[in-house]
């Protein structure tokens, strides 16, 4: 099973593509997609890439334990459960906002 991960380019949070398409910071929302979904995780992905607001996207294998997702990567668990950087009420974009580079 695989969840697509990455960063809101402006607040730096830690995000996971949810069910409805959106990007959340709870992991236990994320959407997760079976072997037989690539083509649809996929098609994420390349919609993820145009809008240019999530960096470092990434598909991250996890096993669902107790109805729970667990990421089978160590890094991928740290990142879910304690920030690794002191948090701060970042500014998340919203869903017609831009950032100018």
């Amino acid at each position: 099973m695989d969840i697509l991960t990455g960063n809101e380019l402006l607040s730096g949070a830690t995000v996971y593509l949810d069910r409805d398409g959106n990007w959340v910071e709870e992991l236990q929302q994320a959407r997760v997609f079976l072997k037989e979904e690539a083509e649809a995780r996929d098609a994420a992905i390349a919609a993820t890439k145009k809008t240019m607001r999530i960096v470092s996207l990434e598909i991250e294998t996890a096993t669902l334990k107790d109805g729970m997702i667990h990421p089978d990567r160590i890094r991928e668990r740290i990142r879910a459960e304690v920030p690794t950087a002191p948090r701060f009420e970042g500014e998340h974009l919203g869903e017609d906002d831009h950032l100018s580079i």
